[in-house]
């Protein structure tokens, strides 16, 4: 992402359409929810003896894994960044 400095020393996007925060969390774990969803699908999809190939179901799970642990992972640095910015004396 390209940034700008102004006048007033703030950054500011280069980018015009904006994306908040709030946005970009909630589209990366719905992200992370359909991923979850899709692997449930076709794990009950294949027990209940659908045609559905033993591989998709393992990659799907396997992303779906993968993608629950990044995002843990994520929501662990950042709540490690907040206590270190609260144990900050001003």
């Amino acid at each position: 992402m390209n940034f700008n400095q102004n006048n007033l020393g703030q950054t500011t996007s280069a980018n015009p359409s904006k994306t908040s925060f709030a946005d970009m969390l909630k589209k990366s774990i719905s992200e992370v929810n359909n991923d979850q969803i899709q692997s449930d699908v076709l794990t009950q999809k294949l027990a209940n003896g659908d045609n559905v190939d033993l591989h998709e179901v393992m990659i799907a799970a396997q992303k779906a894994n993968i993608t629950l642990q990044a995002a843990l992972e994520i929501r662990n640095k950042v709540v490690e960044a907040y206590q270190e910015t609260m144990r900050m004396q001003v």
